[in-house]
Order: structure tokens, then C-alpha cells, then sequence
């Protein structure tokens, strides 16, 4: 606010009649409201003049509760350019120029101007909309309104929270440092709290499942396994009483076959255990998870696709 006060011109300056007659800013006050208007006008410029800004700001007000004249808003504004506070500043010297140069003069009228502009650049002007019904809309901690609603006005440059909360819903919290003259534009939407899987809840499962039906075919194989090996040592006993070398007599390839069913039943329960681990692992990983979600968001979806031509299997996209 340096700049506009070194633009503001002597408190005692801004002393002026209030111009009355058949003007809009007129219309519907009676004469008891004018007259009593202009005592507390007077008043508060001699607040005004001796540097007492917050009085001559509270005898202000009083004068624009019985006369709404834009003479009053403009020497309201220069009160509270000395006190700090630039987003009201800013709207007294809008309702100031309200009816254009002829209740203030022209000279405070292009005062008025210059100084709307300096703010202009000095503020920033926020635009927040929610479309949620019984969403309520904070800044900063104060309420702006219960959606579905907008608001717009002006903020102070600095860091600035917005919030949307309703009952059920995750609030949403959006921190921001504002910078001087930006128009930001913030579109508030409470998330929905939902619980989700990573996977369908059938996939841990399905890989334990197969890890069963895994480790069965290996103990099937590991039985077939067991009936070479006996057929083999019945055969020996039948055909080589007397000795006899079981290459010769044919008889090996019962040892051999019975020797890559047992490895093949190995690797089956390797196979079989290392999917039943792993299923139960993501069955542990799959354990619903509370994950805010947009309303308007499209759910997670998984698609399973085969793989054709060259390759075997099948493709798992997940999306989220």
C-alpha cells in the first residue's frame, strides 16, 4: 500500500460538500437522512484531517447507513488506505466512481481511477466454483458458501487455502502461493472415500489355485514315477535271475522314463509352491485400501487379453 498513500493527497483536501438535488444517488433518502449525513461526513473528515483514521473510518460508515453518496465511499477508501486494508479500499472507490465523475469532482475522480488501478495490479482477484451440492467452500478458514455456488472477490498476494468438505467425503485442501495482479481460477470438488483392491479379488486367489493344480500334477507325475521304478525292478528280477545288463534286454528305458517323470514332478512342485507363495502374497497386497476418489472418476478397471501368434500367454493391463 506505499504507493497509494504516497499518491493520497492531504486529509484535509479531500473536505468537500456533499452534492445533493435531483441526482441518482439521491433517490429514496429523505432530507433527515442527508442533513444527518453530512454532520457525520463533516465529522469524520475532521477525523480524517487530524490522522485519526479509525474513527474517521467508523463515522463514515455511520454517514453511509443514512446516505449511500459516493463522496462518502471515496474519503472512506483514503481512511482505509492508512489502515491497511486494500481489498475494502477497493470497493469503496468502485462505489466511489459508481456514477461517474459529477458527485466527487473530476480531479477525485481520476484520483479514484489511478488508484483502482494501482490495486489492480497490487491484488489478486479469485474465482472459486463448486458444483457439489451441501459441499461448503472455505478460505482460509472462513466460509465462502454451500455448493453449488461461486464465489469471486479479491485476496491479499500470499499463501491462501481453499477447502471443500461434506460429510462422507474427503476434504479437498488446495494451498497456493498468490502472486500480485494474478486472476486465479479454482475449481473445488470434495473426493469420495472408497475402498479398492489393487487386483479383482479372484486374481490372488486364481494363482494359489493354480499353484495347487500345479503341485497335484507333480504328484501325479511323481506316482508315475513310482510305477516305472517298480516296473523296472520286477522286470529286472524276471529277466535277469542271473545277471544280465538291462541295456541289453531293453529293459532301461523303463529307468529312464521313470527318471523324467520324477524330475518333471520336481519341477511341478517347485512351480506349484512358488505360485501357491506368490498367491498368497498378493492375496495379503489385495486387502481393500481407502483411496479418495473423484465422484466423476472412471473406476479402476483390469483387462485380460490373450497374446496370439509367436507367444504364448496372456496380457494383464491394470488401470487405476
Amino acid at each position: 500500500m506505499t504507493g497509494l498513500l504516497l499518491w493520497a493527497v492531504p486529509a484535509a483536501s479531500q473536505s468537500q460538500q456533499l452534492v445533493g438535488g435531483a441526482r441518482p444517488w439521491t433517490q429514496g433518502v429523505s432530507q433527515q437522512d442527508q442533513r444527518t449525513a453530512r454532520e457525520l461526513f463533516d465529522e469524520a473528515n475532521s477525523a480524517l484531517t487530524e490522522s485519526v483514521f479509525v474513527e474517521a473510518t467508523e463515522k463514515y460508515l455511520q454517514a453511509l447507513r443514512h446516505w449511500n453518496h459516493p463522496a462518502i465511499h471515496y474519503n472512506l477508501a483514503l481512511a482505509l488506505m492508512r489502515l491497511d486494508r486494500p481489498i475494502e479500499v477497493y470497493e469503496h472507490l468502485l462505489s466511489a466512481m459508481h456514477y461517474g465523475a459529477e458527485p466527487l469532482g473530476a480531479d477525485k475522480f481520476e484520483n479514484a481511477s489511478r488508484f483502482k488501478e494501482l490495486l489492480d495490479t497490487q491484488l489478486v482477484r479469485l474465482d472459486i466454483s463448486c458444483d457439489e451440492p451441501g459441499a461448503t467452500v472455505t478460505l482460509d478458514g472462513q466460509t465462502l458458501f454451500v455448493g453449488p455456488g461461486r464465489y469471486q472477490g479479491l485476496v491479499r498476494p500470499g499463501i491462501h487455502t481453499t477447502s471443500a468438505l461434506k460429510e462422507g467425503y474427503v476434504t479437498t485442501d488446495k494451498s497456493r502461493t498468490l502472486m500480485p495482479g494474478e486472476q486465479v481460477r479454482l475449481v473445488l470438488r470434495p473426493l469420495l472415500l472408497t475402498y479398492q483392491r489393487r487386483w479383482p479379488s479372484w486374481m490372488p486367489w486364481a494363482v494359489m489355485g493354480t499353484g495347487v493344480a500345479a503341485a497335484a500334477g507333480g504328484g501325479m507325475l511323481h506316482l508315475r514315477s513310482s510305477k516305472n521304478y517298480r516296473r523296472f525292478d520286477d522286470t529286472v528280477l524276471d529277466w535277469c535271475d542271473d545277471g544280465c545288463d538291462p541295456k541289453e534286454k531293453g529293459i532301461a528305458n523303463i529307468r529312464t522314463q521313470g527318471d523324467n517323470l520324477q524330475r518333471a514332478a520336481y519341477g511341478a512342485y517347485a512351480l506349484g509352491g512358488a505360485a501357491f507363495i506368490t498367491g498368497v502374497v498378493l492375496a495379503y497386497l489385495n486387502q481393500p485400501q481407502a483411496i479418495p476418489v473423484d465422484p466423476n472418476q472412471q473406476e479402476a478397471t483390469v483387462n485380460v487379453t490373450p497374446l496370439v501368434g509367436g507367444t504364448n500367454g496372456v496380457l494383464a493391463s491394470f488401470r487405476f
